[in-house]
């Protein structure tokens, strides 16, 4: 299957821009209890589907798994350069760490010289099948490949015929992780940017109800600066791994920083 073409793609990259932060801005901009951007139908239908139909199954691809029942449980893609990406959704990922994609998160997110990460630490494809979850955290503030601080995460979802009953809506929460206060429903080509920071709580600690044939699927990709957040979105000063509401503010390993390179 043909990828799109570099003409095309910078067609539909500033189409995408352009619903971001241009003058055609859609969907919904949120700054309380942190930031966020939800787009509905972001890619064009027929990329998007075409992402869906090459995301690797469980049963097939090269996957992390995540068993923390009470905390995570998930699959990870090991990206390690774009080279690992699959077809037509390597497309999504030129797209969505393109020079113009980063101006427009910049400017709509308040957060100048932002940069991608070529290394995929940790972003990459997200699966959940039934049962799976994510408890109510807040992310890594740190990467260690370049040194440079997290800023913001983007989330493409890839789930055509979901239904209420089957969970996994993207939880929002207030700024101690005790409340959920907003559920965003994962929909297929629904785009998520939201500002990462150590209020930021976020998850779906539900256990899913997913059909076998139908996981939660996601594209998620992470986006850093050289200047360190703002004091007034930092809680731990020092790199620290996810810390989790239900391991009290405290990663896997029960620390709230770690060791870094």
């Amino acid at each position: 299957m043909a990828g799109v073409s570099q003409t095309n793609l910078k067609i539909i990259a500033q189409d995408c821009v352009d619903k971001i932060a241009g003058e055609k801005a859609e969907g919904e901009f949120f700054t309380e209890p942190f930031k966020h951007l939800v787009i509905d139908n972001f890619l064009p239908a027929e990329l998007a589907d075409r992402c869906l139909n090459s995301f690797p199954s469980v049963a097939d691809g090269d996957w992390d798994q995540s068993t923390d029942e009470d905390i995570e449980v998930k699959y990870r893609s090991r990206w390690q350069s774009e080279f690992d990406i699959p077809e037509n959704i390597v497309d999504v990922v030129r797209l969505m760490n393109s020079a113009p994609f980063l101006l427009a998160m910049g400017e709509k997110f308040g957060i100048p010289k932002i940069v991608p990460d070529p290394y995929f630490a940790g972003g990459g494809l997200n699966v959940s099948v039934k049962g799976g979850l994510l408890g109510a955290h807040v992310d890594g503030n740190y990467h260690d490949p370049t040194g440079l601080n997290r800023r913001l995460n983007a989330l493409i979802y890839l789930n055509p015929e979901w239904k209420p009953e089957w969970g996994g809506a993207f939880g929002i929460y207030d700024s101690e992780g005790q409340e959920c206060v907003k559920k965003i429903a994962p929909l297929h080509n629904r785009l998520i940017i939201f500002d990462t920071h150590d209020y930021s709580f976020h998850g779906f600690p539900e256990a899913i109800n997913f059909p076998d044939e139908h996981p939660r699927r996601s594209i998620i990709l992470y986006y850093y600066t050289k200047a360190a957040r703002p004091e007034s979105q930092t809680v731990v000063d020092k790199p620290h791994s996810a810390l989790w509401v239900k391991r009290g503010l405290k990663d896997k390993r029960g620390n709230t920083s770690r060791q870094f390179t």
